[in-house]
């Protein structure tokens, strides 16, 4: 499908799926009968999402083993994941930074004067398996075949690397058969992909409908003003990404923010990484960035780059802390910033996971778990905000990698014409 034309599709049905959420809201005669309609509409977005996971695996597989195996040189993988660690470092403590600076300018929690939750009151989430350790383990698979029915976005990264090094390796003593097959195995998926993301502008209908047949558009006015400052914070995060990410692509960094409009109005309305990943490489690739560079890069980013997780991360916590007057020092702020960067590097693979985090980490500054209940009922609009972040942050972070390269982008004349090409042409623009 035109790439234009998706993009617009999806805007009409977050629309129409606002309105139609409205209406079951309002006309629904309880709670529990808003519930059942919304069940209906998260069935087809449950269907969609599902259709997107039985993509990822394959794709990330094939993109970032033959962009490895592509790699003449060794030492370019080092290189490429150093400077990526770098960035993502750095977006990271800046995330953190702006959010709590934020949430100590508006202090959103402040006047709800609340009273401490009984001791015993829990948000629900399970966040006893949530450590570092248990991260670190996780890591790396058991089985390939487990990491990829799983969706282990970091597994499969950690088995394509020894895969596509070993495949660099008999490549150059002439074998190039394995290769072939898994190169006509991307170009596959690409193809595969385009067919499902036919698909999205119900998904993303059915999200929004459900959402709003849930909650009403009465819970956007009650919350409104934590919501705003929240989105607020994300558009000045988005500034600051583009602004950092000018000084190394120039004006292209403009073009760049347009062609990644349909993967982040997809991750915005369905609430989810995943669903973007496909369209988000096609974009980077028709700005320029090799398939070696985005299909390894990438991956990394969904594991350590969630630029609009971290950011919601420090606002939950200090927000939490704000309505039941519950002071932090300057001190305290620090030590949780430096405690929520490491935490949540372990967010990969976990359901909720910035709830999970923020549930983590509020025992250890003594602050009520309880309180995350203030924000759950909420939190997909939240999510909505921070899932598009990720996918602007870790698109640009791409690119910027790619330009250090020293990879030449596309001719601005050549990726406008690029969005009438379908998917596989992208596919074969493989570096």
């Amino acid at each position: 499908m035109n790439t234009k034309k998706l993009t617009r599709y999806i805007g009409i049905a977050m629309v129409l799926g606002i309105l139609v959420g409205y209406f079951c809201h309002k006309y629904a005669q309880n709670e529990k009968e808003a519930a059942q309609i919304a069940s209906y509409f998260s069935l087809i977005t449950d269907i969609f999402l599902r259709m997107i996971k039985m993509i990822i695996a394959p794709l990330v597989f094939a993109t970032l083993v033959t962009g490895l195996a592509s790699m003449s040189d060794a030492s370019a993988v080092g290189r490429i994941g150093m400077r990526a660690m770098i960035w993502f470092i750095a977006a990271s403590a800046l995330s953190l930074l702006l959010g709590l600076a934020l949430v100590n300018i508006f202090q959103p929690g402040a006047h709800m004067n609340l009273a401490l939750p009984d001791a015993g009151m829990s948000s629900g989430l399970k966040t006893g398996d949530f450590t570092l350790k248990a991260f670190i383990t996780h890591v790396f698979p058991r089985s390939i075949a487990e990491a990829m029915a799983n969706n282990e976005i970091l597994q499969i990264l950690v088995f394509s690397l020894f895969f596509g090094a070993a495949l660099s390796f008999i490549r150059g003593k002439g074998h190039n058969t394995i290769y072939n097959l898994i190169d006509e195995l991307a170009k596959i998926m690409f193809r595969v992909t385009d067919y499902v993301m036919r698909f999205a502008p119900l998904g993303v209908f059915a999200a929004m409908a459900a959402a709003i047949t849930t909650e009403g558009l009465g819970v956007l006015v009650s919350y409104g003003k934590l919501i705003g400052e929240f989105y607020l914070g994300l558009a000045l995060l988005w500034a600051i990404l583009f602004a950092v990410g000018y000084l190394f692509l120039g004006k292209s960094a403009f073009r760049l923010g347009g062609l990644i409009k349909e993967p982040t109005l997809l991750a915005f309305s369905t609430a989810s990484s995943e669903s973007a990943y496909p369209k988000t490489i096609e974009a980077l690739t028709r700005f320029g960035v090799p398939k070696r560079i985005s299909g390894f890069v990438l991956p990394l980013g969904y594991s350590f780059n969630l630029d609009g997780s971290m950011m919601y991360q420090s606002f939950a916590v200090l927000f939490i802390a704000q309505a039941y007057n519950l002071q932090m020092s300057f001190a305290q702020q620090l030590t949780l910033l430096l405690v929520l960067m490491v935490t949540s590097k372990g967010m990969a693979g976990v359901a909720r996971a910035s709830l999970v985090v923020v549930a983590a980490t509020l025992p250890m500054f003594n602050l009520p778990e309880g309180g995350l209940l203030l924000i759950m009922g909420i939190d997909q609009f939240f999510d909505m905000g921070r899932t598009a972040t990720n996918v602007v942050g870790n698109s640009l972070a791409t690119a910027v990698i790619s330009k250090l390269e020293g990879n030449r982008e596309v001719p601005a004349e050549t990726a406008d014409a690029s969005d009438e090409a379908p998917a596989e042409q992208a596919a074969s623009q493989h570096a």
